[in-house]
């Protein structure tokens, strides 16, 4: 007979090893540092001096030798230094996504809800009346019994139609998102920076999709005097550049991808902390980053529009909050019907966790 053994509680069994706490700072370092595995065993070094992060029975020494063994650092046989491997990406992105998101669960395979019942395929707590057409995988049985001894009796046992209850299941949906990510100089200035915030919420948004929402596609597009596609294992190494901010560019590459994806419900995020100060003209560069250019705004604002017409809503998470920016955001948004956060870096990834989970976008 199968049962339950209870005993009392030690929180001694649920503390980390010492390879698990130095991991957890080591995977943030690498965000920080963009993959450099030397500079982040520098930093490691320096906070165990300060905070006594090892002991004499487990030192930096053995972490390191651990991160080797266990698949998490490999030597590269060209300049003799250690890269992370495959394992660690998907570690730190998973790591990102239980800083970010929370410890999710893994669902079966997941998709969005479009908020309508009906014969779908995921049930909900709600419950109605059985009605001609109903299918029989909806029957409630648990409340269908209860009613009917209820109605009629447990002596003299029946179910009629009456008894029936339905379980209300929800329709599930694809979507198709595009993620655009600022990398132009301006996202590490002002002594904030604002591109690892931007990493992490990539990372555990990649890491969200595919795993709970496997039908839906993600594609990661990073811009600044151009736009080009990156690999989601590409994030942890993700750097800012010497850039203007094209993001016409971003908008447009974005279209085209999406204009291919299948899912019949598509999105653009954007990250960015600016306003747009560059656009392309065939192959010389039209920069202004002392204002509000209406160049190359009526460019970002056409492309909004378009967007509108192929039911693509932009979402975009300002992460500054400049008062002078918000005016273009604002005609931005409501040239696209979308959406605007002026979130800060602290708050990027809630926004945009909440914004993605809320089912509340256009569906078809």
């Amino acid at each position: 007979m199968k049962g339950f053994i209870f005993s009392r509680f030690d929180p001694s069994e649920n503390k980390q090893s010492p390879f698990e706490k130095l991991l957890d700072i080591f995977t943030q370092l690498l965000t920080y540092t963009s993959g450099d595995v030397a500079e982040a065993l520098q930093w490691l070094t320096e906070l165990d001096k300060e905070y006594q992060l090892s002991n004499n029975e487990y030192g930096i020494g053995d972490f390191i030798q651990d991160l080797k063994d266990k698949g998490y650092l490999r030597e590269n046989e060209e300049t003799g230094g250690l890269n992370i491997t495959g394992k660690t990406e998907q570690t730190i992105r998973k790591r990102a996504l239980e800083e970010i998101f929370g410890k999710l669960k893994k669902s079966s395979i997941g998709d969005h809800n479009i908020r309508k019942s009906g014969m779908g395929d995921e049930l909900n707590a709600e419950t109605r009346p059985y009605a001609f057409g109903d299918a029989l995988e909806q029957i409630d049985m648990t409340a269908s019994i209860r009613n009917a001894q209820i109605n009629h009796g447990i002596e003299a046992f029946s179910m009629q139609q009456d008894d029936l209850e339905i379980r209300e299941t929800d329709f599930k949906t694809q979507t198709s998102t595009a993620l655009m990510i600022d990398i132009s100089h301006s996202m590490i200035l002002y002594g904030e920076d604002r591109i690892t915030p931007a990493k992490k919420v990539a990372m555990a948004l990649s890491e969200l999709i595919t795993t709970r929402y496997q039908k839906d596609t993600l594609d990661i597009i990073v811009f600044g005097n151009d736009a080009w596609q990156i690999e989601i294992k590409d994030l942890p190494y993700l750097q800012v550049g010497p850039y203007h901010t094209n993001t016409v560019a971003g908008l447009e590459l974005a279209m085209d991808i999406l204009r291919r994806r299948r899912n019949p419900n598509k999105q653009i995020f954007m990250i960015t902390d600016g306003k747009p100060t560059c656009l392309k003209q065939g192959k010389q560069y039209y920069k202004n980053s002392f204002g509000l250019d209406r160049k190359i705004l009526n460019r970002t604002l056409n492309l909004a529009a378009q967007c509108k017409k192929l039911k693509i809503p932009i979402t975009t998470f300002m992460v500054a909050t400049d008062p002078w920016l918000q005016q273009f955001v604002k005609e931005f948004t409501e040239t696209n019907n979308g959406k605007a956060f002026f979130s800060g870096t602290d708050k990027l990834g809630q926004f945009l966790f909440y914004d993605f989970e809320s089912g509340k976008r256009k569906k078809l």
